[in-house]
């Protein structure tokens, strides 16, 4: 079952409303004072929080930019629910990938209820997922790679330079895993491609490599990719790195 948090400065009448309205969608829901101390251990478990500002009832900019992170880190979406300056205003604070929604007061009950199934939907559908291009000629550690990451990540595999490219050239990628050591085109020659290429130059790349010596590692760095990773990270190194990655790159947004 998924489930909804929505938090305001209070659980007014508009917000019971609100609240039923969630269960007519199959999920839970629960109404979470617009604190950092309420707010703290509930975020994570969330699905979806919805923040409702009542007239004059604004978060301060510290709850906002807690809110902000905490969707971020944890991939949340949002809905806000305000007046016009409320919502130009928290526009302004919250990070705008995490905003699916904004809504004026009062609420549209039925467009309200449609959004909420319509997001997740999308969410079941991995509509959200970023989507990760794993370029190796090791179809051992390609498909180990692979299972790794799928829960969390649109995963697509290339053993090959040009099978990569030829990919790329229907499809978007968030992020490459570029093996470094690979026969007939390079892991180097493939960065230089991507890179002086308008269509592919801004997609961010990380080096995979088994070489962890100093000279091989400067070499990597050298190309001045987003990082690297060495070919023996474990499960929940790779995950944390992934998503600390895609925190960062959020928030230089």
């Amino acid at each position: 079952m998924k489930r909804v948090i929505i938090t305001g400065s209070k659980e007014t009448m508009s917000v019971k409303i609100l609240e039923k309205k969630v269960t007519e969608t199959g999920a839970s829901c629960v109404f979470v004072p617009c604190s950092i101390k309420d707010l703290n251990t509930k975020l994570e478990y969330a699905d979806l929080i919805v923040l409702y500002v009542e007239e004059g009832g604004i978060p301060g900019d510290d709850v906002l930019q807690f809110l902000s992170d905490k969707a971020t880190d944890h991939g949340k979406h949002m809905i806000v629910i305000g007046g016009p300056s409320d919502l130009v205003y928290i526009s302004q604070k919250v990070h705008k990938e995490r905003i699916y929604k904004s809504f004026g007061r009062p609420v549209d009950n039925k467009e309200f209820v449609s959004t909420i199934r319509e997001l997740f939907d999308k969410v079941s559908s991995g509509e959200f997922k970023k989507t990760l291009l794993i370029v190796d000629d090791d179809p051992g550690y390609l498909g180990l790679v692979r299972e790794w990451l799928k829960d969390k990540y649109n995963i697509t595999g290339a053993a090959s330079g040009m099978q990569a490219i030829k990919w790329l050239g229907k499809n978007k990628a968030d992020l490459i895993l570029l093996d470094y050591e690979m026969p007939v085109t390079s892991g180097p020659q493939m960065f230089e491609m991507l890179k002086s290429d308008e269509e592919t130059k801004d997609i961010p790349i990380i080096f995979l490599t088994g070489k962890s010596d100093r000279e091989s590692v400067l070499a990597v760095l050298a190309l001045k990719p987003e990082g690297y990773f060495l070919k023996n990270i474990k499960k929940a190194e790779l995950i944390e790195r992934l998503d600390e990655f895609f925190v960062l790159k959020g928030a230089k947004k």
